[in-house]
């Protein structure tokens, strides 16, 4: 992934420096230059010296997007989807904090909810410590079932 974004650069760089002589060259001659010469270079190195700037500035920017794009956006959608979840609690579903306790919701209201653990045993948790529904044993177990009926047909139709 990163050998991927160092070749994205080192592409721009090439692209808005030429084959990197040139940008040399101009400051050399700029710097180095005499009489009527250097007159001459420091009046063409103002634009070059915009242009090196908006050169630096392109890569930061590719990095933002590519940031934008693997990064961000998707916890944004992961982050609206547990939202989802959250408010789709309901008395009887069977989840598990992020504590790892496994519970049956008892009560929700707004901000928590109520789990039975075992017999007679409630707890109260925050809906925000709620890490998902949970697949017990015999869901598991279940949709194991299933998928190897699902294979086993798939496999016999070839």
């Amino acid at each position: 992934m990163l050998a991927i974004l160092f070749d994205i650069l080192v592409v721009l760089q090439s692209a808005v420096f030429g084959d990197g002589s040139g940008g040399g060259a101009a400051g050399g001659g700029a710097a180095g230059g005499g009489g009527a010469t250097g007159a001459g270079g420091a009046a063409a190195s103002g634009p070059v010296g915009a242009e090196g700037c908006a050169a630096q500035a392109l890569p930061f920017a590719v990095i933002m997007v590519v940031f934008y794009f693997l990064l961000i956006r998707p916890q944004q959608k992961k982050q609206k989807e547990m939202d989802a979840m959250l408010k789709a609690l309901k008395k009887g579903d069977v989840v598990r904090t992020t504590g790892g306790i496994r519970g049956e919701i008892f009560d929700v209201d707004d901000r928590a909810a109520t789990l039975i653990v075992a017999d007679k045993v409630k707890i109260n948790v925050l809906r925000s410590h709620i890490a998902g529904p949970d697949v017990g044993p015999d869901d598991a177990a279940k949709e194991s079932a299933s998928s190897s009926k699902d294979d086993a047909k798939s496999g016999k139709g070839s």
